[in-house]
């Protein structure tokens, strides 16, 4: 476990952020980081609560956001999809945030509930049913559906045909349970309702919920020597009023005050907390002194019940024996250094003793830990079941126990500095904490805890979480934070191996993420580059290809099976002409009638397709060079024949609008540029189009590429957008020091590669990545950028056309690689 950067907040003369009181942190599946501050004016002697949202991959631009909270705010919660935020704070308000315009750096307080006066505890999104079981028994399984099951899972309430219905429970300091409902048409259903009739003060509680579609809430009064209470939750709808019924379960006494040596050293619970939110049979229990703490794991356990002899023969039950629910501990630790925060693993994985021994076995632990934070700076993980420690953090190197003498120093002198919220990434290969100071640091957890493994092993461990995160659709950022370079190349080819061993239907859902995946693995390592330019450039065909396709459209109302593109997929597969006119001939063109003022507006797009082409076949004498961008496609029939299909249609609607061909530069007037590329363009597939028989390019086709340059000015393309991203800048695996609002300005590990296509001189023209525009030097509109790979778009859409604004609203909330947008300023951009 090491740092990999940390950021902190520049200081102010008359303005500070400094820690909250009670300083609180969340994670998103997408890889957003929310946390508090308190926002101190000198002047005014006042405070300011303040929210702070980042992206992990820029963690310097971070949106601050002044909540409106008059209080601390004690709970910060995303929803299941990354794009919603809760905020509750310590008078009884609870927030809901969403994205403005689907920007990371751009937030808006939507709607929002209250319990005037009483204290938020706890607090949590209802579940919408959807749980994934992660099997390290199946991992070298080839389908997908056997290493991630789907488990039964109900949602906390159900609309009308069985959709979840979105909301979210809190607990209050009071006793109170409240729940809040968001219904279709905006509109807040909100009911409290007192979890025990004997109302008392809950000073820690924690939210859970079963499979059945119940919640289960536990709460403490802060007092080891009371008991840890346990309620279900029921929520429904009724008469279109939310109703809310609860009910005790068994509770349970930590068993630090059973322990005559300890009953009197613990006085305090200081952490409450469900091992996950799926998991309402296991909590987790940390009872702390000023000094010291001990944690404690239960686990809800049904029991039998013995009946008495007399009355067995009366017993309703019959030959069944009664059983009841009852909690038992499972793992204790020794006296430990006092904790001050605590970060749970958010992986499904599956606890059965088949995978626990694989686990074990292998030396896979992303899931099986918990991360402890203690008052001396340090961060233990510990196993989640039996709290053995799996390693340690050490914040200053003179923590380091060398000997015995060491050890008993360290528990007698304390850190200034101490983390004080932590938080674990999803697929616990990456821990946030914040410190005392408010600053942010970021930590690598190696999957196999620091134990040494052979490649290959390593390599299984990575594939198998990035596999997760391509079903689940989870950001992958944290993963790519323990790839060097030399595992790239094995890494993309395993990656595919498994990708092509699902069945079509998957294949087809997860086609664009596994490109995207690709190209983010491959920007890693300087021998990969280039092939993360071709896989930014086959998403960006992928994106065009089907947009102009859906354009068209059946002449006849009684349409048949197959759509126009499918008819046009299938009738260029089959005529293998050299000649395009001749492929037309077999082509309904009435499907391909467009207005002129339509197709005039996707020239832009048609450009790119054209330029394209004529890159590709001009690179073909210069096939041997992997490392030229481009490389790969002149052995993928796929796209190849992608391209084709789409110089036909293109072609055809040259014969409408001529003004939307694509413009060469050719040295002779009577050249048919559009006829010569496609006729080398159908030679060159004919020799990729089987993927297992792929033949070698004949000299003939060769010479007639290498005459293409004195035939036509092969265009510049401009491959990979500038990406101001910090991964590729981690690889060297030494310690970044960044500061808040300050862009990084340390080189990327590729910086001196001989590569000049990736060369930009500081006066290049900009490129509207997605509309195929120039931006000129220094754009005047806003843009925003991509998170992941960097793309830059305009913010604002300059056209009316409604094609084109087909084409821009499919990138209204994602990129092409699936990143979320950023809304970059004029004066960065």
């Amino acid at each position: 476990m090491d740092i990999a950067y940390v950021c902190e907040w520049e200081k102010r003369p008359k303005s500070n952020y400094c820690p909250s009181v009670l300083l609180v942190c969340a994670w998103s599946c997408r890889n957003l980081v929310a946390f508090t501050t308190d926002l101190k004016n000198e002047e005014e002697q006042d405070l300011t609560y303040m929210i702070h949202i980042l992206d992990t991959e820029h963690p310097w631009d971070v949106y601050s956001i002044n909540s409106g909270h008059h209080e601390v705010i004690t709970s910060l919660e995303w929803d299941q999809s990354g794009s919603r935020l809760l905020s509750a704070d310590a008078d009884g308000q609870v927030k809901c945030w969403s994205m403005t315009d689907h920007l990371v750096n751009s937030w808006d307080n939507i709607v929002g509930s209250s319990v005037d006066g009483d204290p938020i505890v706890a607090l949590s999104w209802l579940h919408n049913g959807v749980k994934l079981a992660l099997h390290v028994e199946k991992s070298g399984a080839s389908n997908f559906g056997e290493k991630f099951s789907r488990v039964k899972f109900s949602p906390s309430l159900t609309l009308f045909g069985g959709k979840p219905m979105e909301g979210w429970i809190a607990v209050t300091i009071s006793g109170l349970v409240t729940v809040s409902l968001l219904k279709p048409s905006g509109q807040v259903l909100t009911a409290t309702e007192s979890l025990s009739r004997l109302r008392s003060r809950v000073a820690l509680a924690d939210i859970a919920f079963t499979g059945g579609g119940n919640i289960v809430v536990t709460t403490s009064d802060g007092s080891s020597s009371s008991p840890v209470q346990f309620y279900k939750v029921c929520v429904s709808v009724v008469n279109e009023k939310c109703k809310i019924d609860t009910e005790l379960l068994p509770s349970l006494f930590m068993r630090c005050t059973t322990d005559t040596a300890r009953k009197e050293k613990y006085p305090a619970v200081t952490h409450l907390k469900f091992l996950t939110r799926e998991t309402s049979e296991q909590v987790l229990l940390c009872a702390s002194s000023l000094t010291g703490s001990i944690v404690e794991c239960w686990s809800l356990r049904k029991e039998g019940l013995p009946v008495n002899n007399i009355f067995q023969p009366i017993s309703p039950v019959g030959d069944k024996q009664p059983s009841i629910l009852k909690w038992r501990i499972l793992s204790a630790t020794n006296d430990l250094d006092r904790v001050t925060a605590v970060g749970l693993p958010k992986l499904p994985i599956s606890l059965t003793s088949t995978d626990l021994k694989v686990a074990t076995d292998t030396k896979f632990f992303p899931g099986l830990g918990l991360a402890l934070a203690f008052h001396d700076g340090t961060i233990h993980i510990v196993h989640r079941l039996s709290l053995q420690t799996m390693g340690v953090f050490y914040s200053t190197p003179s923590q380091r126990p060398t000997d015995d003498q060491t050890i008993k120093r360290q528990r007698t002198t304390a850190s200034s500095v101490h983390f004080k919220a932590l938080q674990l990434s999803w697929t616990s290969l990456a821990l946030v904490g914040i410190d005392n100071h408010g600053k942010l640091s970021m930590l690598r957890i190696s999957p196999s805890m620091g134990h040494t493994l052979d490649m290959n092993t390593s390599l299984r461990h990575l594939l198998f979480l990035l596999e997760y995160c391509m079903v689940t659709g989870y950001d992958w950022w944290d993963i790519l934070l323990h790839v060097q370079p030399n595992m790239v190349q094995n890494l993309v080819e395993k990656l595919h191996e498994e990708y092509t061993r699902q069945n079509q239907a998957l294949q087809q859902v997860l086609s664009t993420r596994i490109v995207a995946m690709k190209a983010s693995l491959c920007k890693l390592s300087t021998n990969t580059l280039a092939r993360a330019c071709d896989f930014h450039a086959k998403l960006l065909l992928i994106a065009i290809g089907s947009t102009l396709k859906s354009l068209l459209r059946p002449h006849l109302l009684n349409t048949p099976d197959k759509s126009p593109g499918e008819r046009l997929t299938e009738i260029c597969c089959k005529n293998t002409d050299i000649d395009i006119d001749k492929v037309m001939i077999n082509l309904k063109t009435e499907e391909f009638v467009l207005d002129a003022w339509v197709l005039q507006s996707l020239q832009q797009l048609i450009q790119w397709v054209g330029d394209f082409v004529l890159y590709l076949l001009a690179s073909l004498p210069n096939q041997g060079s992997p490392v030229r961008p481009g490389f790969s496609f002149l052995r993928d029939g796929t796209s190849l024949g992608m391209l084709r299909e789409l110089m036909v249609v293109i072609r055809i609607w040259g014969l409408l609008k001529p003004g939307c061909l694509p413009i060469y530069t050719a040295t002779s007037d009577t050249q048919d540029s559009m006829s010569l590329l496609f006729r080398l363009l159908t030679k060159l597939w004919l020799c990729c189009r089987d993927e297992n028989h792929i033949t070698e390019p004949d000299d003939n086709l060769i010479d007639e590429c290498c005459l293409l340059p004195s035939q036509l000015l092969v265009p510049s393309m401009d491959w990979l957008p500038v990406n101001d991203g910090i991964i590729g800048k981690l690889q060297s695996k030494q310690l970044l020091k960044l500061q808040f609002g300050k862009p990084i300005s340390v080189p990327s590990h590729f910086a001196t590669s001989q590569l000049d296509i990736f060369a930009r001189s500081p006066g290049y023209q900009k490129m509207d990545n997605l509309r195929r525009l120039s931006l000129g030097v220094c754009p005047t509109e806003e843009t925003k950028s991509c998170t992941r790979c960097g793309c830059n778009t305009m913010l604002k859409s300059p056209n009316k056309s409604t094609a084109v604004k087909q084409w821009e609203q499919r990138w209204i909330k994602n990129c092409l690689c699936g990143g979320l947008w950023r809304k970059v300023s004029i004066s960065l951009s």
